[in-house]
């Protein structure tokens, strides 16, 4: 199993650098299965979930990640409610610019995920697990980035390049960056929402995140 991650020859790795399409703060960047680099309107949330789109309908295993805080902390303490998710740093997902990518990825990711629902075939599965991903040996794995600092380039479809290429790095056995074991799932509710499944669990699952 471990040959085809490495090999980079099965998983095709895509991202999306969260902002206002309107104000041309969007942008993503992907590669296929063989290592080029996927064609289409970087600034374009269509053009990405269309590349998306047809790399399932060929049957090639998709990582599609999302650059935005997927899951939030749920603690029992009310004084650690909006506390930054384990490691995040001064990053925090309820800090500004936090909060800001969390809320335009709510309605953009739940967007893309319908999309790719309605022009998918229907046996194609989703996951937030890696291991049962590897398992499937295809489908569409969802993930989230973590661009900050240093690590972020000079515009939105770099910054997805940049994640793109950590997750390949990550790879065979990438190892979330981010660990919290009591979760509210954005990604999961998105999940739910766009009809991917019916499993109320996702509301409680947190996601695999690669930091650069």
């Amino acid at each position: 199993m471990d040959d085809f991650i490495v090999k980079n020859e099965r998983v095709a790795v895509v991202c999306a650098d969260i902002g206002s399409v309107q104000a041309k703060r969007f942008g993503w960047s992907g590669v296929s299965t063989d290592g080029s680099k996927l064609n289409g309107d970087s600034s374009s949330i269509e053009a990405l979930a269309s590349a998306v789109a047809q790399l399932l309908a060929n049957g090639d295993a998709v990582a599609l990640g999302f650059e935005c805080p997927l899951f939030t902390p749920l603690r029992d303490n009310p004084q650690e409610l909006t506390k930054a998710r384990n490691k995040e740093g001064n990053r925090s997902w309820s800090a500004g610019a936090g909060c800001g990518a969390l809320a335009t990825g709510l309605v953009e990711v739940a967007w893309v995920l319908s999309e790719l629902r309605k022009n998918t075939p229907t046996k194609v599965e989703a996951f937030l697990d890696w291991e049962d991903f590897q398992k499937a040996n295809g489908g569409l794995f969802l993930w989230e980035a973590f661009v900050s600092g240093r690590a972020k380039g000079d515009s939105h479809a770099l910054d997805a390049e940049i994640a793109v290429r950590q997750f390949q790095q990550s790879m065979p056995h990438p190892i979330t960056a981010i660990n919290e074991e009591n979760v509210i799932s954005l990604i999961g509710a998105c999940l739910l929402r766009t009809g991917w499944s019916t499993d109320l669990q996702l509301l409680s699952q947190s996601c695999l995140v690669i930091k650069s």
